[in-house]
């Protein structure tokens, strides 16, 4: 454990480290596109963040491949290298797509062929457990297509939820812990050595989002672009594939007892398929909805518009760090739920609790819904939020105020300019409000 924890703080801190040049590499790069009418943000922001987080990924190989117990893992498994195969050229694209804007469907095909490249050099999923059925062994077509598959699935999901400051790297670091946590345990408590990889691949994707999360916080001042979203999807893939379809479920001894017992000591070998999810839960819903809310208008489901989940959580009154938060916890939510599952799945007191945590979300989620006013006689007693004349004068000011912050949003921004939100390489930090 003391290894993973001191890769996972080399890989946060070089990522760290290195986002404040990236920045101003961007900046100098010119990689900062301009506001589009879907966009949160009100300045120009530059991107290329994942630069500093692919070279966090290699720092993070580079330690574990010296330590001692981690190095086994290198010289016992080709995995680490076919991450860093696939992981380079997902970032080279991402790169040249953050800075030159290039065709999506060369951005697939290049998310196929990152896929290939780890298919080829031993990562790929050999058998699946399937409930009901056991153990199936895959032929090489279908490891290849399924690998496939689960990579562009999952870079196309953390890029879909990259829509607010902070929220895919944390989205991803939280579905990151609860994996590292499953993959450690699948190592430590049943002595299987073929985890070991996924469990590194874990701890190393945690340390590259804590990393960069400090400067990608709301007011963000760097993205991660393409560059950082496409490769972290790509190893949060590796991490899934590996301990699905290289692990075997004949080694745990999980086949004993009753038929019912069997079928309850088998949830750690499905949750792999499983675990995966928790981080394409939100946007796969995501995605849904905009495809059902486009065609129902009679757009094209690849519209761009401002009706995803983080835009009507900024509708409905949350603050934008709220809006982040909000979605931190149902993916938490959704992820520990799913690791507390594997550990004891005849718990009801797990179900429960999950049951008891959803609704504390959702009265969260509405909680703009809810305006308490105080009767007239008690404004005195309140903060000024809660007096209904107080209220009135803060409506009015803002209606008032919409105009010139219209007028203020269209006013571009310059490189090299104070105000490119947060510190320019040459100006101070401030702020348009």
């Amino acid at each position: 454990m003391r290894e993973y924890l001191l890769t996972l703080c080399i890989t946060a801190a070089v990522t760290y480290l290195l986002t404040g040049p990236v920045r101003k590499f961007a900046i100098v790069a010119g990689a900062m596109p301009e506001i589009r009418a879907r966009d949160v943000h009100r300045e120009p922001t530059p991107r290329l963040g994942g630069i500093a987080m692919f070279f966090g990924l290699c720092a993070g190989l580079l330690v574990a491949d010296h330590l001692t117990n981690l190095s086994e893992v290198f010289e016992k498994s080709n995995e680490p290298r076919a991450l860093l195969s696939g992981a380079a050229l997902i970032w080279l694209i991402g790169v040249l797509d953050d800075k030159f804007e290039i065709d999506a469907l060369i951005k697939l095909g290049g998310q196929m062929i990152a896929a290939g490249v780890m298919v080829v050099q031993g990562l790929t999923i050999l058998w699946i457990p399937l409930p009901g059925v056991g153990t199936v062994a895959l032929t090489q077509w279908q490891g290849t297509l399924l690998t496939v598959a689960l990579v562009v699935i999952t870079i196309n999901a953390v890029n879909f939820v990259d829509g607010l400051d902070g929220l895919a790297a944390g989205m991803v670091c939280i579905a990151a812990a609860a994996f590292f946590m499953y993959a450690y345990r699948i190592w430590y408590s049943y002595g299987i050595e073929a985890a070991a990889p996924a469990s590194l691949f874990a701890a190393i994707l945690m340390g590259m989002c804590l990393g960069f999360l400090p400067h990608n916080m709301h007011p963000a001042r760097i993205f991660m672009g393409d560059s950082g979203s496409m490769l972290i999807g790509l190893v949060l893939a590796a991490g899934a594939i590996s301990v699905t379809g290289q692990v075997d479920p004949d080694l745990m001894n999980l086949f004993s007892g009753s038929e019912r017992a069997s079928v309850h000591q088998m949830v750690p070998v499905y949750i792999p398929l499983v675990m995966p999810l928790t981080i394409i839960a939100i946007p796969a819903a995501d995605l849904i909805l905009a495809i059902v809310r486009r065609t129902w208008k009679g757009q094209s489901p690849f519209a761009a518009d401002r009706g995803h989940l983080h835009h009507r959580l900024l509708e409905i009154g949350h603050s934008h760090s709220r809006a982040v938060l909000i979605m931190y916890f149902f993916s938490a939510l959704i992820a520990f739920g799913a690791l507390a599952y594997s550990v004891n799945a005849a718990s009801m007191w797990i179900v429960l609790s999950v049951v008891f945590l959803s609704a504390i979300g959702l009265v969260l989620l509405l909680l703009p819904r809810f305006s308490p006013r105080a009767p007239r006689w008690a404004e005195g007693f309140v903060p000024p939020r809660y007096r209904r004349r107080r209220a009135a004068v803060l409506a009015s000011e803002d209606e008032t105020a919409a105009p010139a912050d219209e007028d203020e949003e269209r006013v571009p921004v310059g490189v090299g300019v104070s105000g490119v939100n947060g510190a320019t390489a040459v100006g101070s930090r401030t702020r348009t409000r």
